[in-house]
């Protein structure tokens, strides 16, 4: 009897194994045996690592990052809660205010949700769930230092690791690394010209401490945002993020001139002197556990892959590889896992092999590339210094749009959904001008602006 030959698998190398590269690597086992890249040595357990240094402050995943997580892996939402995590109801589960200085009344009529955990812990169980997998091969303590092809083509990837520098081969070679990827140049040693690229940096700095939780506020205390205003500089703001193991989260966050510092006697302080001094107030009594984490690496920062005039086969670039936003917005895991949807989609309809599949995954990253970075920009560029170029007047016009949708988004569940589709990236920015929001902008019932955080008197009594 003849034997039967079973065809060989494409194979895949992703480089990097933060959220981005492994729900690359998760999509890419659908179709190739893969070899995840890592350089730091992955811990066991939810434990910080030097190669997520952001881990250190505040995480947020909105709604539309919840979809494409259990789009991805079904039920891993749910493990993140069963680890102590949450899903917090937007806005009812949530104490905020606006960049416009606008608090929001705590309507409960919308369906997001955003899910509150330590960056730590939700990186663990996403390592635990694609690692697991017989498809996926990690390769850590090990550095990418080019690709190998040519400007048609991309054959593999060069790494360096303890046994030295060779070649992986690979059908498709993934750049999921991050802020500080490599790719423009590795392209243009391929001969491509240059990616353009684009900043805009805000001058923000953040420091996070972490606090022991009051006891009264074991059953559930919301998420307190205070966002920084554009219009007075220094921009200042902070979150309370109650995440597992009875912790607060304290992320505090200044423009150029108004930063905060490491300082411990000067933490309290700073909350204090927010637009509003709830955050101030909450903390002031309560335990902290350890010192305060800084970080100066906020600037929004994209490269335009997807209007490149030639692109090579076999490679493509993900998640804050292509642009990283400033975190106080948080959108990067959402993106992270919308890239890794976009990858998929594209995947099943040409095939990883595919001539211009690569390209067609690039171009279809670029959508929730955009969405997000159309928000972060859309406040970062009014701070001085902030970009060569100043918002132009279309963008000012849409900005002060913008804020009358948060205006009425603040005193309409109606027009609270059609924002928080915008704000969560489930739905393009068009949505602000549909019906949902303008019949309520215009022709609305006009409450007033409330005067203060929206807590209750049992939130007050219990810190």
């Amino acid at each position: 009897m003849p034997e039967i030959s079973s065809p060989v698998r494409p194979t895949a190398v992703v480089i990097g194994a933060s959220a981005a590269g492994l729900f690359a690597a998760s999509v890419l086992s659908e179709f190739a045996d893969v070899t995840l890249i890592e350089r730091d040595r992955l811990p066991e357990g939810p434990e910080g690592r030097k190669g997520v240094p952001q881990a250190r402050h505040a995480h947020l995943l909105w709604s539309g990052g919840v979809e494409a997580f259990e789009d991805l892996l079904p039920g891993l939402t749910d493990d993140i809660v069963a680890r102590g995590g949450r899903l917090v109801h937007i806005m009812g589960d949530m104490v905020s205010r606006a960049p416009n200085e606008v608090w929001f009344r705590r309507f409960r009529t919308t369906h997001h949700r955003n899910l509150v955990s330590s960056r730590n812990l939700l990186d663990h169980a996403l390592r635990e769930r694609v690692l697991r997998n017989p498809r996926i091969s990690l390769l850590d303590k090990a550095v990418a230092e080019g690709l190998e092809g040519d400007a048609v083509r991309v054959t593999g990837v060069r790494i360096r690791s303890g046994t030295g520098v060779r070649t992986l081969s690979a059908d498709l070679v993934v750049d999921a690394s991050g802020r500080g990827s490599r790719a423009p140049s590795w392209l243009l040693d391929l001969g491509l010209p240059p990616v353009t690229e684009r900043e805009v940096n805000a001058g923000v700095a953040y420091a996070t401490r972490v606090y022991r939780a009051p006891a009264a506020t074991a059953g559930g205390f919301p998420l307190i945002n205070v966002q920084a205003n554009p219009a007075r500089t220094p921009g200042r703001g902070g979150i309370i993020l109650p995440v597992e193991d009875g912790r607060w989260m304290v992320t505090l966050s200044g423009t150029r001139g108004g930063e905060p510092t490491q300082d411990p006697d000067a933490f309290v302080g700073f909350a204090l002197g927010l637009g509003d001094p709830v955050i101030g107030r909450l903390i002031k009594e309560a335990e902290p556990l350890g010192g305060i984490a800084t970080t100066r690496s906020t600037a929004n920062q994209r490269r335009y892959y997807e209007k490149m005039r030639a692109w090579p086969d076999g490679f493509t670039v993900l998640g804050d590889a292509i642009a990283g936003y400033n975190p106080v917005y948080g959108h990067g895991l959402t993106v992270a896992a919308q890239c890794a949807v976009a990858l998929r989609g594209v995947l099943r309809s040409t095939g990883l092999t595919a001539p211009g599949a690569a390209r067609r995954v690039q171009r279809s990253a670029a959508r929730p590339v955009a969405g997000a970075w159309d928000l972060a920009v859309g406040q970062d560029a009014f701070y001085p210094g902030a970009s060569d170029t100043p918002p132009r007047a279309a963008e000012r016009l849409l900005a002060r749009y913008v804020d009358r949708a948060v205006e009425t988004g603040a005193r309409s569940p109606r027009a609270l959904g059609a924002l928080l589709d915008v704000m969560s990236l489930e739905k393009p920015a068009t949505r602000l001008f549909s019906p949902d929001m303008l019949v309520p902008m215009l022709f609305g019932r006009r409450l007033p602006p409330l005067q203060g955080p929206p807590l209750s008197d049992a939130e007050k009594e219990s810190v």
